[in-house]
């Protein structure tokens, strides 16, 4: 009886996938693009089925593609991970990481760690993305996601990296000119930073009293204003910097300009809900010891930090 699947389609078809089309897959492999979609029509040939629609630019799977990836994925990390076992490479981690993280974090702290990782490691090859927001954890582009907040979705892996706390700040020069809040409800007589990030609602600031007492009853809204927004960090921290308004921000973000005086925190007394960092990764990747590699030696790195600084 012939084989419909064939052991080499599988690596074949989820490179294909994570191209994301067949020119780009083409490019990839160093292949003519004609020849890619051959390939391809071949493997649906012997499968009886499509696994893919065909779009000019970009491509999208059918149900049975889908089945077809999630299978093959699994299948070519269970290899993997044998070969790790076989070849005695658990000692030594090698190969290709895909990383992602939020811009300013990722240039602020992954990246420095990342180079101290493959001085460390040099079998391995780090692929570091930043981006705005995190990246779906159905997205199959990263191996790793460095973000902020547990993620709602279940089907992933968040591993707990270090607490990190949101304040409010504000340079000296803006609570001079205006004066400082009270009460968070003061906040919507200020000019508050916005920054637009995930699916955060935007323009709302939560807080909670951390006096004591039934936090949960004096849980607070506020709607806040400001003639300034962005979906970047870093830029919304130099607007607070330069005096423009009150900002509520990750701890990390704002923690050197704390210490050197150059912003104040503002309402102490007054905690907006946590942004604890995670890494995030598939279930496919639980085996797989160079992320293992990459994400214990960046929570072994914050977890130094931590206690250098102290409580």
């Amino acid at each position: 009886m012939a084989r419909t699947v064939h052991p080499a389609d599988l690596g074949f078809f989820s490179m294909l996938v994570h191209s994301g089309s067949l020119t780009a897959a083409a490019r990839e492999l160093g292949l003519t693009t004609p020849a890619v979609s051959k390939r391809l029509s071949q493997i649906e040939a012997r499968l009886g089925t499509a696994l893919v629609t065909r779009t000019t630019r970009r491509m999208g799977l059918t149900p049975e593609g889908e089945i077809y990836l999630e299978n093959a994925r699994r299948i070519l990390g269970e290899i993997e991970t044998m070969e790790q076992q076989l070849l005695g490479l658990t000692q030594e981690p090698q190969g290709t990481v895909r990383v992602n993280a939020t811009l300013g974090f990722g240039r602020s702290h992954i990246a420095p760690l990342l180079s101290q990782f493959v001085r460390k490691h040099p079998k391995v090859e780090v692929q570091l993305q930043l981006s705005v927001n995190p990246p779906a954890l159905t997205d199959d582009a990263y191996d790793v996601c460095f973000r902020f907040g547990h993620p709602p979705d279940s089907r992933g892996i968040a591993r707990f990296i270090a607490p990190n706390r949101r304040v409010l700040v504000a340079s000296p020069a803006y609570l001079k000119r205006h004066g400082a809040p009270a009460t968070p409800r003061d906040l919507a007589r200020h000019n508050c930073i916005g920054i637009r990030q995930g699916d955060e609602a935007y323009g709302q600031w939560r807080f909670t009293s951390l006096r004591g007492g039934r936090a949960a009853e004096q849980a607070q809204t506020v709607k806040i204003r400001g003639n300034l927004t962005t979906n970047d960090g870093g830029i919304a921290v130099s607007w607070a910097l330069e005096g423009h308004g009150i900002l509520l921000r990750a701890e990390w973000d704002v923690q050197r300009y704390l210490a050197s005086g150059r912003l104040v925190q503002v309402l102490p007394d007054h905690g907006s809900p946590d942004a604890d960092i995670y890494a995030v990764y598939s279930q496919q990747h639980r085996s797989s010891v160079r992320v293992k590699a990459v994400v214990d030696f960046v929570a072994a790195a914050f977890d130094e930090d931590r206690t250098r600084r102290g409580p």
